[in-house]
């Protein structure tokens, strides 16, 4: 410690410099926790949240197919089938396109299948059953367009139209859901009774985008799962059976490789910032070679003078990325719950990350400087040469 302050002020030499490094760093380790976050939260999120005792159900051929819902009774009586629920989305819009409201259609004698964590009064069930165009709706959905229970509305789809041509589904609120504190994702679905959509639409009657599936043992899943793909093998709609965590991981890898995209924006960075760092940490060195040097006629040897520099270079990396890191980790809950899901906090895993790279950054960079410094001859660098 008692060699700080000939750190500190090695650094400060060039007050601009170093801040505009040190911004430079920072920057990079805020993306760096927020790209890497985004992954690690993924993870988390699918090994907290899936139901390991429930299966989805979909065409095999073509995920956003059909199957038929008689298949339901065949699916019941597999071993190890507690419950089955088929399940659509009425795909549409409130009053603008823009106010995209997804109706979930389910049959409500089922709603053991979607788990414990989904909570909804008796009476609003019974409501349901009595009323066919009857909807639980989520209170962040009620809240964000202002309805209440016993509000008529009307959705818009393009997709689902009726018989008559028309696009509009009238919908009654009798009651809302919510969702036990620390689940996933955010209360804000639109839920229908899954015979007034089937039976509304022009076409598709008689189908189920997905059926879900409860199940007695996670520890059976996967062999639930192959005796329900078995019996309708070689079908007209052939099926794909997947535990919820598959499912999940599935419909993420549709959108891209996010792990390798995340990998390779991060490496870019990281490497541009090692050739910043480098190059500050060398223009620092080169105008203080006549200081090393009587520092060495001091008596300071060359490894006392190596570690000085590795330690500017680490006390540079190590406070921006705390910085950055500490940015990313406050800013990060905001960023998944803008996506919709659930607020989520920045794993700690990619913390210790961001420290061990920003280690690795710091040594990185002093290399060229230490090599100067190996090779200082004290008469050289006195007389400037």
């Amino acid at each position: 410690m008692k060699y700080l302050p000939l750190i500190w002020a090695g650094l400060w030499r060039k007050r601009a410099r170093t801040l505009l490094t040190l911004l430079s760093v920072v920057t990079a380790f805020v993306l760096f926790g927020l790209l890497s976050g985004i992954t690690a939260g993924f993870d988390y999120a699918i090994d907290r949240f899936a139901d390991a005792s429930r299966l989805r159900i979909q065409n095999r051929i073509n995920i956003t197919g059909a199957v038929p819902l008689a298949y339901m009774p065949r699916i019941e009586g597999v071993k190890g089938v507690q419950a089955v629920l088929p399940l659509n989305v009425l795909i549409g819009y409130y009053q603008e396109p823009s106010n995209g409201v997804g109706g979930i259609a389910i049959d409500m004698d089922k709603l053991a299948v979607l788990g414990p964590d989904f909570v909804v009064a008796e009476d609003q069930i019974e409501a349901m059953r009595q009323n066919r165009a009857g909807a639980i709706v989520g209170s962040e959905l009620l809240e964000k367009y202002g309805w209440k229970i016993g509000d008529r509305v009307t959705l818009k789809s393009p997709v689902w139209t009726r018989p008559d041509g028309s696009d509009d589904w009238v919908f009654d609120i009798v009651g809302t859901y919510s969702l036990k504190e620390g689940s996933f994702p955010e209360n804000d679905d639109f839920f229908i009774n899954f015979a007034y959509h089937d039976e509304g639409r022009a076409f598709g009657n008689g189908t189920a985008a997905m059926y879900m599936v409860r199940i007695d043992d996670p520890a059976n899943s996967a062999q639930i799962a192959e005796n329900i793909d078995a019996l309708f093998r070689n079908s007209p709609y052939e099926t794909l059976t997947q535990t919820d965590r598959d499912f999940i991981r599935s419909q993420i890898d549709r959108i891209g490789n996010i792990n390798y995209i995340v990998n390779a924006i991060v490496g870019a960075v990281l490497f541009t910032l090692l050739f910043l760092t480098g190059n500050t940490m060398m223009q620092s060195i080169r105008e203080r070679i006549p200081e090393l040097a009587v520092l060495k006629t001091y008596g300071f040897g060359t490894t006392a003078i190596t570690a000085l520099v590795v330690a500017e270079s680490l006390l540079l990396c190590l406070t921006a990325a705390a910085i950055g890191l500490g940015i990313a980790a406050a800013t990060f809950p905001m960023a998944f719950e803008s996506m919709g899901v659930a607020p989520l906090p920045l794993e700690t895993a990619v913390l210790f990350a961001g420290a061990g790279v920003a280690i690795l950054l710091a040594l990185a960079s002093a290399l060229p400087p230490v090599w100067r410094v190996q090779r200082l001859k004290i008469v050289d660098a006195l007389a400037g040469r």
